[in-house]
């Protein structure tokens, strides 16, 4: 967890993880980090860290097993998508899914042609 100041950021990016049982600790440190970001994305259950630190906007995704829990804890809208964008706040679906957010991102913060010049790089169909 932070205990000093933080410089601005442009992108926090937050994992998932399979063991969800505490939440508490890395939920302190990204809301902590969250205060001096931009656009903060979440792969996968990543979501449920960004709920237990009061982020999810109203709309979002994770995996598509765990969207009924994230609708139950947190009450809001689970997309079954590849990502949801919703400004600030974007959130990525099943662990795959983060590739396709990653080139979102890069297309967002760069352009699309860059965004497609990365996919082929990585040899990877960009699914939007």
């Amino acid at each position: 967890i932070p205990t000093g100041p933080l410089a601005p950021t442009d992108l926090l990016i937050v994992p998932g993880a399979v063991d969800m049982a505490s939440l508490r600790e890395p939920a302190e440190a990204v809301r902590a980090i969250a205060a001096e970001t931009d656009v903060i994305a979440s792969v996968c259950t990543g979501a449920f860290v960004l709920g237990a630190a009061g982020l999810l906007p109203d709309r979002a995704t994770t995996h598509w097993e765990d969207l009924p829990e994230l609708q139950r804890r947190f009450g809001v809208e689970g997309v079954r998508a590849r990502w949801v964008d919703e400004g600030r706040i974007i959130t990525g679906g099943a662990l795959s899914c983060g590739i396709d957010m990653a080139l979102h991102l890069v297309e967002r913060f760069v352009d699309r042609a860059a965004a497609e010049a990365t996919a082929r790089q990585l040899d990877h169909t960009w699914r939007e």
